[in-house]
This record gives structure tokens, C-alpha cells and sequence, in this order.
């Protein structure tokens, strides 16, 4: 049976009986800005840009700046292609979605948990399952086993659901906020 990790969302939301801190690791602006439309009234945010398999640095640092008109301040943990690279070697011909995908995405979420857990976070969530080429399965079953791993609190989220992703668009376009056409490293643009 397929989880409804939209509904599991909700029904955590609907539980709390204070804000809780969230730390958003965020993939870029144009997906993110539908996110924090939807959480911010029930978390104390935190966002955090950790995404170094964005190349060319231009890239990185175009996408990073466009939380500005968002209204944001991210934390950005550096850029560091090469630690990517590493990561992923082996992995370059696999198809877009597909284990190299996996692997960048567990190692942003980690980096997240990581970061989350010397600074006394509820929760962490990332705005990843906006897309509709990433798998929110994936995605929430890794979350799952880093709160495990790490002790903090996953928000279940399949923000793409509610007409999540569509939403971004809009926004994005409503707010100029420059949208790439690729997920970030030089293997997704070909």
C-alpha cells in the first residue's frame, strides 16, 4: 500500500501544541517558495542551502541568491563539487532519477540531520518532494532512517501534493525568481 506522506504531514501538524524549530534544507528558490508559503505558520523556520552538486559554481551561487527575493537568509554550507564528484563516482551514466540521484539526495538530507542535531532542531524536512521528477518515496524513507540515526524528529512531507509544485511555478514567475532547467550537476544537464 502507498503511503500518503502528504496526509502524514498534516496529521503532525495537527498535533502540535507549540511552534516547533524546522530546519528546511532547501534545493533552490522556485521549489522552495511554495514550501515555506505552506509551513511558515506552523514552524519557526530555519533554512538551510546545501546542494554541492550544483555545477558550475555560477550555478550554485545564482540559485543561492534568489532566496533573497523570497525574503529568507539561508544558511549556505559551502560548496565543495569535488566531495559530489567523490559520492558519486562510478554512478555518472546512471539515468536522471536514478541511483546517482539517490545517492546525492541522502547526502544532502545527512549533511541536513548532521547539521540539525548540534543545534537542537524539532525537526528537519527538505523541499525536495515539490518536484515531480524526484521520488517522495525515497526521499521520506531516507528521512525516516536519518531521524533514527540522528534522533531528530522527520517531517513526512509530499509537498508536490495540493497542487504543490504548481504553486511553485507560479510564485516563482509572480516573484521573478530565475528557474534552471536542470536538478543541478553537469550529469542532469545533458
Amino acid at each position: 500500500m502507498k503511503i500518503d506522506y502528504n496526509q502524514l504531514m498534516h496529521r503532525e501538524i495537527s498535533s502540535f501544541d507549540h511552534r516547533p524549530k524546522l530546519l528546511l534544507h532547501c534545493c533552490c528558490a522556485p521549489c522552495s517558495c511554495a514550501v515555506i508559503e505552506r509551513l511558515k505558520e506552523y514552524f519557526d523556520i530555519t533554512y538551510l542551502y546545501f546542494n554541492p552538486n550544483i555545477f558550475p559554481k555560477e550555478e550554485y551561487d545564482r540559485r543561492r541568491d534568489q532566496f533573497i527575493k523570497l525574503g529568507v537568509e539561508v544558511i549556505d554550507l559551502g560548496y565543495d563539487h569535488n566531495e559530489f564528484l567523490q559520492q558519486v563516482k562510478g554512478l555518472e551514466n546512471e539515468r536522471e532519477g536514478g541511483l546517482r540521484c539517490n545517492v546525492c539526495i541522502a547526502n544532502r538530507m545527512d549533511k541536513a540531520f548532521e547539521y540539525a542535531k548540534t543545534r537542537d532542531f524539532d525537526y528537519v524536512t527538505t523541499t525536495l518532494t515539490i518536484s515531480p521528477h524526484k521520488n517522495a518515496e525515497f526521499i521520506n524513507l531516507t528521512g525516516e532512517n536519518l531521524a533514527k540515526k540522528y534522533n531528530i524528529k522527520y517531517l513526512y512531507a509530499d509537498f508536490k501534493k495540493e497542487n504543490g509544485f504548481l504553486r511553485s511555478t507560479q510564485l516563482a514567475k509572480q516573484l521573478d525568481i530565475y528557474r534552471q532547467n536542470y536538478c543541478g550537476c553537469e550529469f542532469s544537464a545533458k
